[in-house]
């Protein structure tokens, strides 16, 4: 999804997978040959003041420390999740509930992919009412783009209105 929605070259730290991979994470999807093994980063501009930079992190639990380092200033973030295997999805979840990152979650679709009501994803990744749930094709710019928007939406209906500062204080 970064490479796709980036402006700049996208800094990727993918690399080819391997048979001694097999031994910590599950078999890749046929014709998935690279996997992220660090993260992702690429930016894109809404507008002339808001600037969303982007990171792509694997999800497995044992990237949490990079999770945590991520997270420090950031204000949301978007699960990618895939329907072929939903379960692969549960660490990253859990990891942005556990940070109390405002998050959403994009389905990215793919063809051969089984096809869920919300109301059967919203069950089986157990996530709150709410929570927005997108569909997506990340390989698709405006797709991409639509799953950012819902993201950024979450974020302004969920921000915290500002301590108002006494001036009696100062």
């Amino acid at each position: 999804m970064i490479g796709t929605v980036s402006e700049i070259k996208p800094l990727s730290t993918e690399a080819l997978m391997t048979q001694a991979g097999a031994l910590v994470d599950a078999l890749p999807a046929p014709g998935k040959t690279t996997t992220t093994v660090a993260l992702d980063f690429g930016r894109i501009t809404i507008d002339g003041a808001l600037v969303l930079y982007l990171f792509g992190t694997p999800g497995q639990q044992r990237f949490l420390p990079a999770w945590r380092d991520l997270a420090r200033g950031s204000l949301g973030a978007l699960a990618l999740v895939d329907t072929r295997d939903l379960a692969a999805s549960f660490d990253a979840l859990g990891n942005l509930e556990d940070l109390g990152l405002p998050f959403a979650v994009a389905v990215n679709s793919f063809p051969d992919g089984p096809r869920y009501q919300d109301e059967e994803l919203r069950a089986a990744l157990d996530l709150l009412p709410d929570t927005p749930l997108v569909r997506c094709d990340a390989r698709d710019l405006r797709s991409s783009v639509g799953a950012l928007i819902a993201l950024l939406s979450h974020l302004i209906d969920t921000a915290r209105p500002p301590v108002p500062v006494s001036t009696e204080s100062l």
